[in-house]
C-alpha cells in the first residue's frame, strides 16, 4: 500500500495586518513512506545528543531570535543546530511547497482563508496525477489554529478521496520541524525581497550572501514545483 505523509506548519495568523506580522504562510513537507529516512533521523538525533540536546524539538524562529531554550546559547551553537537541520533536509528524499499571502491588502480572516485555500487547491490540481496513485495520504498538523484545521479538511477532502488527518506533536516528527524551517525561510525570503530583515535575523545570518548560500539555496532543491 502506497502512503504519502504531508507535514504542515504555518507562520503568522489570520488577524488583521500588522507591521510585525505582514504575511500568512503555510508550508507542506511531503514524504513517500516507502522511502526510509530512519538513518538520517538517527544521525540527526545522535548529533543533537552530542550537544546534550536529547529530544530537542528544533524550532527555527526561536533559534534565530534567541528565544525559549535558545536564549542562553551562543550564536555559534544556535547556528550549529540550524545547520544540522538544513543538512538533514538535503540528505532525505522529501519535497516541500510553501504558500503565502500578504495581509496588507486583504479584508480580514475570510479573505485570507479564501486566498490561501485557492493556492493550495491549485497546487493539488496541478499535481493530481502524482497524488492520486497513493492509497492513503496522511496529513499531519498540530491543530494550532482551528481555522487552518477546517480549511485543510475542506480543501483536501474535496479534491482527494484518500486523505486522513493526524494531530501531531512537533517534538515527535523531524519532518514537522522541517515544515517549521520551511515556513521561516519563506518568511525570510519575503522579507529579503522587501528589504525588511529584523535586527536578530541580520545578527544571526551575518549578511545576505551567507543567508542565501548556506540556507536558502541549500533547501531550494527540495521544492516541489
Amino acid at each position: 500500500m502506497r502512503e504519502l505523509s504531508i507535514f504542515i506548519d504555518e507562520s503568522g495568523d489570520y488577524g488583521e495586518y500588522q507591521h510585525h506580522s505582514p504575511y500568512y504562510i503555510i508550508s507542506m513537507v511531503f514524504h513517500d513512506q516507502s522511502i526510509l529516512i530512519d538513518d538520517p533521523v538517527r544521525k540527526l538525533n545522535r548529533e543533537l545528543s552530542y550537544l546534550k540536546l536529547d529530544n530537542l524539538c528544533i524550532h527555527t524562529g526561536p533559534i534565530i531570535r534567541m528565544e525559549e531554550i535558545y536564549n542562553v546559547m551562543s550564536k555559534k551553537d544556535r547556528r550549529t543546530i540550524l545547520n544540522k537541520l538544513v543538512a538533514f533536509v538535503r540528505n532525505v528524499d522529501i519535497k516541500y511547497v510553501s504558500f503565502a499571502v500578504e495581509k496588507k491588502h486583504l479584508d480580514g480572516t475570510v479573505d485570507i482563508i479564501a486566498r490561501i485555500s485557492k493556492q493550495i487547491a491549485s497546487f493539488i490540481r496541478d499535481h493530481y496525477d502524482e497524488l492520486l496513485p497513493y492509497d492513503v495520504i496522511k496529513v499531519y498538523y498540530d491543530n494550532g489554529q482551528i481555522e487552518v484545521t477546517k480549511m485543510l479538511a475542506s480543501v483536501f477532502g474535496a479534491l482527494l478521496p484518500q486523505v486522513e488527518f493526524k494531530k501531531v506533536l512537533p517534538v515527535d516528527y523531524k519532518l514537522f520541524q522541517v515544515a517549521d524551517l520551511i515556513c521561516t525561510m519563506r518568511l525570510i525570503t519575503l522579507k529579503l525581497e522587501h528589504k525588511g530583515l529584523s535586527k536578530s535575523e541580520i545578527e544571526f545570518f551575518g549578511n545576505h550572501k551567507n543567508l542565501k548560500k548556506n540556507y536558502l539555496q541549500r533547501i531550494e532543491s527540495k521544492k516541489w514545483e
